[in-house]
């Protein structure tokens, strides 16, 4: 019995000799690369990222931003996406963070810069780069200096990025000027922990050099879906598809224009349920709204057609989260396709194969045979009498037949003879019959 404790004491004091495994060596790190603008796309790809990480037991995820910015909707999102993720997130800024970027960075745990590396200059602008509303600028002076204190950072530094009213000295803001911190800046501000020149000395820094390192790659979809939901790209996806519908209608059967013009629907749908906008239902609704269009060539009325545009109308605006961006684009796109529908109606309008069936194009001239009523010529020189007084319409009887005649101006008294001097359709006009001797 004693020499089974004994041999079990020294076997203790073997184990206890022996060097303990670094904890980074058994350290799960994740790298999800954050590039270019800031878009729904983007937001999709990180939370597949994030997802990745968290299920595969990452205990640090480091985001290599490297962007000029982009929505303020998406960044929000990604921002609560950072928030809600129970694991160290650092953010390595591999040139710059701005504008949204910036916002992304602040909600990390720790920023790393590289020498040349930027952040900041993170004021808001609406689409069409005009400085936003006061209430827009007032949330999002908020957002930026909540991110910042959050997270341990002197929140005067984010204001600066956000407003230009902001004065720091030394820092060169305020009057018209955006804080932008350079890698030593903002290692002087508190904003970035240190300067690192590559992932490597990234990961060396932060004792991760032989940890298990994943780097999370964009699919094909995603970057097809960064690209189709971006807000330049919008306008020309929706523009090309009006466009198309509209020369398909001047041409017989499905041509070129029609299927450019269906396959940029079908980007416009495929890039946002890819982005995790929508699903199914836009695509469903956009169908409802061309199988009523159809339906209006052949119904009449003009209640099919409009339920039609607005089922289409009614599906782009589901399928998208920016309602601003996909109203200008709307009516960048109508503009289009109805200024070129009128230019194509002049110069091809008898052309037109499939409106030459729903337009009427018959005309009932005289010269074709066509009367508007009988012409009642036959009665030209009969006589009859005034049945009431014609002042100067009234009532004659004329062979016996009771019509509805006018004067040429005078007043003819009641039981007067007449007589027809003329006829015009349903014009009869008689004249007072005047006994000679």
């Amino acid at each position: 019995m004693k020499k089974w404790l004994l041999s079990l004491g020294l076997l203790l004091l073997v184990m206890c000799m022996v060097p303990e495994k670094p904890l980074a060596d058994n350290n799960k790190t994740y790298i999800i690369p954050v590039n270019n603008s800031v878009e729904s796309g983007l937001y999709a790809f990180l939370k597949r990222g994030i997802d990745t990480a968290v299920k595969g037991g990452a205990e640090t995820i480091i985001f290599d931003i490297n962007t000029p910015g982009g929505t303020v909707a998406a960044a929000e999102k990604i921002a609560k996406l950072m928030d809600d993720t129970p694991v160290k997130k650092v953010a390595f800024i591999n040139n710059r963070a701005l504008s949204a970027g910036a916002f992304i960075a602040l909600h990390a745990d720790e920023i790393y810069m590289v020498p040349g590396g930027t952040m900041g200059s993170a004021a808001i602008i609406d689409s069409e780069g005009n400085a936003a509303s006061k209430k827009a600028q007032s949330y999002w002076l908020a957002a930026m200096s909540a991110a910042a204190e959050n997270h341990g950072r002197d929140p005067k530094f984010a204001l600066a990025m956000a407003s230009d009213n902001v004065h720091i000295s030394g820092y060169g803001t305020g009057n018209g000027k955006l804080l932008t911190l350079t890698a030593s800046q903002a290692k002087e501000a508190g904003y970035s922990k240190g300067t690192v020149k590559s992932q490597e000395e990234l990961l060396q820094t932060l004792g991760l050099a032989k940890a298990k390192t994943t780097t999370i790659h964009e699919s094909f979809a995603e970057k097809a879906a960064r690209i189709l939901t971006h807000p330049a790209v919008i306008p020309i996806l929706l523009t090309i598809g009006c466009l198309g519908l509209v020369i398909e209608l001047f041409t017989p059967g499905i041509g070129l224009p029609g299927l450019a013009g269906f396959s940029s629907f079908l980007l416009f749908f495929f890039g946002h349920m890819v982005a995790g906008l929508t699903g199914y239902e836009s695509i469903l609704l956009f169908a409802v709204g061309i199988v009523l269009l159809i339906l209006e060539l052949f119904l009449p009325g003009a209640i099919a057609g409009v339920l039609g545009f607005a089922c289409i109308v009614g599906s782009l605006y589901l399928a998208t989260e920016n309602l601003v961006l996909t109203s200008v684009s709307l009516l960048i796109a109508l503009t289009v396709s109805i200024g070129t529908a009128i230019i194509m109606v002049k110069v091809y309008g008898r052309k037109m194969k499939m409106l030459n069936k729903i337009i009427l194009k018959d005309s009932t001239a005289t010269e074709k045979g066509y009367v508007s009523n009988k012409n009642r010529i036959d009665l030209i020189g009969r006589e009859g009498a005034a049945l009431t007084p014609l002042r100067p319409s009234g009532i004659a009887l004329i062979d016996h037949e009771r019509l509805d005649v006018v004067t040429e101006g005078s007043f003819i008294a009641k039981d007067t003879k007449v007589k027809v001097i003329k006829a015009e359709g349903a014009r009869i006009v008689v004249r007072e019959v005047v006994n000679q001797l």
